[in-house]
């Protein structure tokens, strides 16, 4: 019997040792790439899926820039809860039934649209802009905006989808309050740069104003500021907050910029922001308005944090947002009371 080399074993061992450290390589990869789905799936639900809650539910923030604010914020959202209001509704391009809230004042009065922030609701985010419109004698829808309040979905967007659904609200008043129904679009952080986006759409005629309160300038730049001020790795967390945008919401974290928006922007535009603003800067309102194309107007509030601006001046906030609503043919009625 012919003798096996030597050299034939060392080849079966050595293939042998290959194929293990394939397997080990395949295992570690596997490994990764689970934990990177999950870490994906995590963010995901962290960043972008909103805990179904009813407004009355939604608290004020508990940070020290709100605590001297907090007893009069709430007292102002107690006398909105207590104005009677009808209830309306939109159906969103993919499907959603969108709810919000009508309180009429005068038929045929300017009509304000209002869109809160991430996690909000607006009896709170516009417990102060709400009692201005009231102030100008302007009707006024109150949006519970896609995965907020009583509207439907879990998911929010930062604004790219949203945006459309403002399209929505615009379209549903000028249907049924007419064509010579003037419509200003407001929006506090998150829905400012709702209607902001909003502005780049083919909005109807109606429309002849936007009031942005602490906006950004893009989803993708506020997640990663906002990752960074939270000590977390943003190299790391922004792809994969992108990456689970894309796979389970169906949109791209990329897909708005205002700044880019806000170059072709026709409507008349009023930024407003704190200058201690800690989450928002109030950097960004200042690049919107330097983009923005459009007639324009800025107003910042020295010391006023995220949203406060109304609070810490509201004799400042009053006047200058009464000027813009004259400036756009919104004139304010001064004998209709604040608090009615």
């Amino acid at each position: 019997m012919e003798r096996i080399p030597p050299a034939f074993y060392r080849m079966i061992y050595d293939r042998s040792d290959v194929m293990k450290a394939r397997k080990g390589i395949w295992a570690v990869l596997a490994g990764v790439t689970g934990s990177a789905a999950m870490m994906t799936a995590l963010i995901y639900r962290q960043v972008f899926v909103c805990p179904k809650k009813r407004p009355e539910q939604v608290k004020f923030p508990s940070g020290s820039q709100y605590q001297p604010y907090k007893e009069q914020a709430e007292e102002l959202r107690e006398k909105i809860r207590e104005l009677p209001y009808e209830e309306v509704s939109v159906r969103s391009q993919d499907g959603l039934k969108l709810y919000g809230k009508y309180y009429e004042q005068k038929p045929g009065a300017p009509l304000e649209i209002l869109f809160h922030g991430y996690h909000g609701a607006a009896e709170r985010d516009f417990c102060g802009g709400f009692w201005l419109a009231r102030e100008a004698g302007h009707n006024v829808i109150l949006v519970d905006e896609r995965g907020h309040g009583k509207s439907e979905g879990r998911v929010l967007s930062f604004g790219i989808k949203e945006q459309y659904d403002c399209l929505e609200w615009t379209k549903y008043a000028t249907e049924r309050f007419g064509e010579d129904t003037k419509i200003v679009l407001g929006g506090i952080s998150m829905g400012a740069a709702i209607v902001l986006l909003a502005a780049g759409l083919d909005l109807p005629n109606t429309v002849k104003g936007i009031l942005a309160d602490c906006g950004y300038t893009s989803p993708k730049e506020i997640v990663q500021k906002v990752s960074g001020d939270r000590g977390l790795p943003v190299k790391i967390m922004y792809p994969l907050a992108r990456l689970g945008a894309k796979l389970f919401g169906h949109f791209d974290l990329e897909d708005g910029n205002t700044e880019e928006v806000l170059r072709k922007c026709k409507v008349p535009v009023l930024f407003i922001h704190g200058e201690d603003d800690r989450l928002v800067p109030c950097e960004m309102s200042r690049r919107n308005y330097e983009a923005c194309a459009s007639e324009k107007m800025i107003f910042t509030v020295p010391g006023a944090g995220h949203t406060l601006s109304y609070m810490v001046d509201y004799e400042g906030y009053r006047e200058t947002v009464s000027a813009f609503m004259k400036k756009i043919g919104c004139e304010t009625d001064r004998e209709t009371e604040r608090s009615e």
